[in-house]
C-alpha cells in the first residue's frame, strides 16, 4: 500500500512545468465559469498528484507520457518540494472549490487568483513558489533535511521515474 502513495523523485520539471500549464488553464476555465464542480475537479487532480505524483492525475500522466518528452531530454529537479508545491495548490484548489461550492465568489475568486499566478509563474519561468518556500523551510529548520537529503544530489539518480 505505501509504495501506491509514492511521489517520483527526482521530477522532470518538463512535467512538472506542463502540469502547471494546465493548472492554469484549468483555473481560468474556473474563474470564468465559476462553476463549483470545475474547482472541485481542479483540487482532486492535486490531490491525486500528491497522492502518488503523476500515475493517478490524467493531466499528471498527460504531461509525463505525451507533453513532456515532446519537449526534449528531461531536466531533472528534487522531488519533495514538488509535492510541497503540490500540496499548497490542494489547499488553494480546495479552498476555492469549497468557495465556490457555498456562493462566496469574492473568495473563490482570490484563491484562484493565486494559484493562477503561481502555476503561470512555474509554467511559464520556471519558478516554482511552493519548492523556494520549501527551501526556506528547510533552511529554517522547519522541514528536517532528510526530507530532502536523497534529492539534494540529483546526480545519484539515472533517469526520471516515470509511473506506468
Amino acid at each position: 500500500m505505501p509504495e501506491l502513495l509514492t511521489f517520483p523523485n527526482p521530477v522532470n520539471e518538463k512535467a512538472a512545468r506542463s502540469v502547471a500549464g494546465g493548472v492554469v488553464v484549468l483555473s481560468v476555465l474556473t474563474l470564468v465559469t465559476q462553476w463549483w464542480w470545475l474547482g472541485a475537479l481542479l483540487a482532486v487532480g492535486f490531490a491525486l498528484r500528491v497522492a502518488g505524483g503523476p500515475r493517478y492525475s490524467p493531466l499528471g500522466r498527460l504531461a509525463v507520457h505525451v507533453i513532456a518528452p515532446r519537449l526534449g531530454e528531461p531536466r531533472l529537479v528534487p522531488g519533495p518540494p514538488k509535492r510541497f508545491a503540490q500540496t499548497v495548490g490542494l489547499l488553494f484548489s480546495a479552498g476555492a472549490a469549497v468557495a465556490l461550492a457555498l456562493g462566496t465568489t469574492m473568495v473563490a475568486t482570490v484563491l484562484l487568483v493565486i494559484l493562477v499566478v503561481f502555476a503561470l509563474l512555474e509554467s511559464a519561468l520556471g519558478f516554482c513558489a511552493g519548492c523556494w518556500v520549501f527551501g526556506h523551510l528547510m533552511r529554517l529548520g522547519v522541514i528536517p533535511e532528510e526530507t530532502c537529503a536523497a534529492c539534494n544530489d540529483i546526480t545519484l539518480h539515472q533517469k526520471v521515474t516515470q509511473p506506468a
